[in-house]
Order: C-alpha cells, then sequence, then structure tokens
C-alpha cells in the first residue's frame, strides 16, 4: 500500500491559479478510513456494558457486522432497525452519551496519516467532507476534532426533542451517492473531479461515481477491485513524514 500523500493531487491542477480551478470536494469514508476502528463495534460494546443494549440487540448487531464485513448487509433495514430501538430517548441524551463516548473511545483512534492527507487536500483549497453513516451526534465531533468542512451523515428524526425511531436521511450504499449528489449541486461541485476515500466494498456505489477513487484500508473484497482497476491503494495506519505539499506523480492518472 502507498503512503498518505503518494496520490493526492495531480500536477495540471497544481499549475492553475486559485481563481482558474473548478471546485473539487474531498469525501472521507469513516470507520476504518479516517478511523482505525470501527465506531460502531464499538458504541455497541459500550451500550451492552452500560446496559443499554438487551442480549438479542447485541447478537442481533454482531450479525449486522458480520455481514457488512462480507459486504452482504441490507444497510436499510439493518440500520432502521438499530435506529427504532432509540425511539422515545432524549435527543439530548444521546448527544451527550455520544460525546462521551467519543472523547473516550474515538478521539484518539484516528489514523495517523489522517492529518497529512487532510492538510494536502486542504492545501489545495478542495472542501473536505465527511460521508458516513454514522450518526449526526458523531459525526458532529468528528468534524470539529478535524476542521472539516462539512458532513453528511445519517441523521435522526426528531419530535418535540425525542427521538421518534425513523431514519430522516440514511447514508449508506446507494443512499450515500444521493446525499453527495445533492450536497454537490448546491455547491456547483462535479463528484467526477471529486476524491472519495473509503475502506469498504459497501462503498461501491460512491466510489464508482466520483472521478478519483481511492481505497484506504481495503476489505478484501474492495481491495482485490481496486487492484483490477487500478486504483490507489493507501495505508494510512502509520505516521506520514512526508510535507503535506508532497504530491504525488502517479497521481495525474487521475486528474
Amino acid at each position: 500500500m502507498r503512503g498518505a500523500v503518494d496520490v493526492v493531487l495531480g500536477t495540471e491542477e497544481q499549475e492553475l491559479e486559485p481563481s482558474e480551478r473548478r471546485p473539487i470536494a474531498a469525501f472521507f469514508d469513516l470507520d476504518k478510513t479516517l478511523l482505525l476502528v470501527n465506531s460502531g463495534k464499538l458504541w455497541f460494546q459500550r451500550e451492552r456494558a452500560e446496559g443499554r443494549l438487551p442480549l438479542h440487540h447485541a447478537i442481533e448487531a454482531g450479525m449486522w457486522l458480520q455481514l457488512y464485513k462480507l459486504g452482504l448487509m441490507n444497510g436499510r433495514t439493518a440500520l432502521s432497525r438499530a435506529v427504532h430501538s432509540l425511539k422515545g430517548e432524549l435527543e439530548e441524551d444521546l448527544r451527550e452519551r455520544t460525546r462521551r463516548f467519543f472523547e473516550d473511545e474515538i478521539a484518539t483512534a484516528f489514523a495517523p496519516g489522517t492529518d497529512t492527507a487532510l492538510s494536502a487536500h486542504r492545501q489545495a483549497g478542495h472542501q473536505l467532507v465527511l460521508l458516513t453513516s454514522a450518526s449526526l451526534y458523531l459525526s458532529q465531533l468528528v468534524r470539529e476534532q478535524l476542521k472539516l468542512d462539512d458532513i453528511l451523515c445519517m441523521e435522526f428524526e426528531v419530535e418535540a426533542g425525542r427521538l421518534t425511531g425513523e431514519i430522516q436521511q440514511l447514508c449508506f450504499g446507494d443512499a450515500k451517492v444521493g446525499v453527495a449528489e445533492r450536497w454537490a449541486e448546491a455547491h456547483s461541485v462535479d463528484l467526477k473531479d471529486c476524491f472519495f476515500y473509503s475502506d469498504s466494498i459497501t462503498d461501491l456505489p460512491m466510489l464508482d461515481r466520483v472521478g478519483r477513487p481511492v481505497a484506504v484500508h481495503p476489505d478484501a473484497r474492495l481491495a482485490k477491485l481496486a487492484r483490477h482497476r487500478s486504483w490507489p491503494i493507501l495505508d494510512w495506519s502509520q505516521p506520514v513524514r512526508a510535507p503535506a505539499s508532497t504530491l504525488g506523480r502517479e497521481a495525474t492518472a487521475h486528474v
């Protein structure tokens, strides 16, 4: 696998004046991409340990995670059932619980190469956008820590301060593409100019939609596909010492 900044920008783009450049976004998946861990798995484990997740729900969640790893999970069904279990909970309670979870288990779990990759895109004037199936509450904390420009994520329906148990915005699989397309249209961005970094074959619809797909710590199926299609495969699990201005020679193929 290549380093975090081996494939970031094309030299043609670097030579353009800022006023001549098309607006470009770099979209980032969260779990096992920006993070070295699966935040969903850690969340379920914490909920179970603190007595908020019944055993049968924990077993079901474990099954979903295994199917997810195999790229066989029906995202809409699984996520809908997980969110339904939150019905009636105060939104503020979930937000505060998520904050504690973030501080205890997520804030120090970002891949060491993440900062270098983000800095390279930031220096190039790209918008940095989190695109994840994680909740709005967790995504907001990630945005704050990494200083991202925007977040696109799963949002829960809330009425009178309580969760209804329904999903307001699904952001998984094909639905991720729809969310990103609406954002791109609102920001005058062509997704064919954009990057998307992900570890999972479940993100194939979005990887196919952008012009610059990148596999980061890919699962077996995505790794095989990335090699077949000559997509960059990156490893952010170790610190990257190269300066953020470093541009990959091979990136010109993705301009």
